[in-house]
């Protein structure tokens, strides 16, 4: 991401050195570039219109209304209603190595376009959601799409490119809809208050952490559980997670998987394997090094190391 920070750099005015702002302009959004050269406390911040707030380089600890602070790293997102208050603070700020965080903020017409749609995309008869990003702060751990995402959003806000305006349009719909999945997976995985129950994917993903370590769990099965169509129960899990449900129960098994290797570092990457479910070890390898870009030899090393 620092590099896409270049053309910023050559371009913007540094007037001081906690929350410097530079101000990019579109149709239907504003991108705001903060830096912060300096350690600094309880610096405000208040939006008149929903942002999303993304950290690029360096730390913030965050003071939200209605969250416990929190240490707001590169790779992760707060989504903040209009006028909320932000308070935070800058632990390692320094001039060779600043915070750097983007706050992107939408058009409320364009959001409730988008939501409209994907809470369309998303419905499932007899089922009470009705997905939101915008109501309340939320704190989100990006996945690689969001991370990629970004990045083209800075890269077009910066530069001079043909089509601007509809280039951002179609990323920030389609960031919008990263940032809902993201939510409503957040909401259907860990479900702290039961709302989500009885809703028929709800009652997947509980089925699904239950039974993670069965080796005969099917796309169709699930299905015939909360009586869909095959093709409607992949549509409606996909639509509304962004991944699918074979995607969904490898990351768990890998999940599962890592924890394995931690508390017993001597199990051979085979049993390891099975007693995560897997019934064959080569397709364990593939997709443990497509979601942790290592084997699970080298991550089984890195344990060793450290």
């Amino acid at each position: 991401m620092a590099g896409l920070l270049d053309q910023h750099r050559r371009n913007r005015k540094l007037t001081t050195l906690v929350e410097n702002r530079t101000t990019y302009q579109a149709e239907y959004a504003e991108l705001n570039i903060y830096e912060t050269h300096a350690i600094a406390e309880r610096v405000e911040l208040t939006f008149s219109f929903p942002i999303i707030a993304s950290m690029l380089t360096g730390k913030k600890i965050m003071h939200l209304d209605n969250l416990p602070s929190f240490d707001f790293l590169p790779g992760e997102s707060v989504v903040m209603p209009a006028n909320e208050r932000m308070v935070i603070d800058f632990p390692i700020a320094t001039q060779a190595s600043p915070t750097q965080c983007l706050a992107l903020g939408i058009d409320t017409d364009k959001i409730s376009e988008v939501v409209h749609r994907f809470n369309q995309a998303t419905e499932i008869e007899g089922d009470a959601t009705n997905w939101q990003i915008d109501e309340l702060a939320t704190h989100l751990t990006h996945h690689n799409e969001v991370d990629q995402l970004l990045q083209r959003l800075v890269k077009t806000f910066t530069t001079n490119v043909q089509s601007k305006d509809i280039l951002l349009d179609l990323m920030i719909q389609e960031l919008i809809i990263r940032l809902l999945q993201t939510n409503a997976r957040h909401c259907l995985v860990q479900d702290p208050k039961g709302l989500f129950t009885d809703t028929r994917i709800g009652m997947v993903i509980r089925h699904i952490k239950s039974h993670l370590t069965e080796k005969n769990m099917t796309v169709e099965g699930l299905a015939n559980m909360v009586q869909m169509s095959t093709s409607t129960f992949h549509r409606k899990f996909k639509d509304t997670l962004g991944i699918s449900p074979v995607e969904y129960i490898n990351a768990e098994k890998i999940k599962f998987a890592k924890r394995l290797m931690k508390q017993n570092r001597r199990m051979f990457i085979s049993e390891v394997a099975y007693k995560s479910g897997f019934n064959n070890v080569s397709y364990f390898n593939r997709q443990f090094k497509k979601m942790e870009m290592i084997t699970p030899q080298q991550f089984k090393k890195s344990l060793e190391d450290g």
